[in-house]
């Protein structure tokens, strides 16, 4: 039997140590952000995010799945209070699904987790008014613009033009 051809031939593995790279602090208001994945084209965005104790995120509905791992610290959505996300847990979101993040503002540290989004999230008020769409280029233009502004280079896999690194 005959190995198949790469379609993207690589002299390295893609892949990236996010306690190495640049954290762009506040990307939104108490979520500081490691880019690790982000294909506008595909809408596919994979990010570590820390979330500050009492931050609350705007409702959402998702257009697509996400899925969430849970690593330190605790959250739940407003609508399912007795749901805690603990260190260890992972949960899986169908899209469609409408809520809201919150972390308690009891908590100690930072929660960190990892997420991998497919789709957009479509941001509402708390009036239930349209606020914006976030998706993977969305994701892109705002990392960009406050990791410049906060003087680093962020580094995250981006899959253009075969897959590489965004400071390439």
């Amino acid at each position: 039997m005959v190995l198949p051809v790469p379609i993207h031939p690589q002299d390295a593995l893609l892949t990236l140590d996010t306690s190495k790279l640049p954290l762009i602090k506040d990307a939104l208001p108490g979520v500081h952000i490691y880019p690790c994945f982000l294909d506008p084209e595909n809408g596919v965005w994979v990010l570590r995010v820390l979330f500050e104790p009492g931050t609350t995120l705007p409702k959402h509905f998702h257009t697509g799945p996400v899925h969430l791992y849970t690593m330190s610290g605790s959250w739940h959505y407003v609508e399912y209070p007795d749901q805690v996300q603990t260190p260890g847990s992972y949960l899986y979101e169908p899209g469609g699904s409408i809520h809201q993040f919150h972390v308690p503002v009891e908590n100690t540290e930072p929660t960190d987790t990892f997420m991998v989004v497919i789709g957009a999230n479509i941001n509402f008020d708390a009036d239930g008014n349209f606020m914006n769409v976030m998706d993977a280029g969305w994701i892109e233009m705002m990392i960009q613009e406050v990791a410049k502004a906060q003087g680093v280079v962020p580094r995250y896999i981006k899959p253009t033009s075969g897959a590489g690194y965004s400071d390439e």
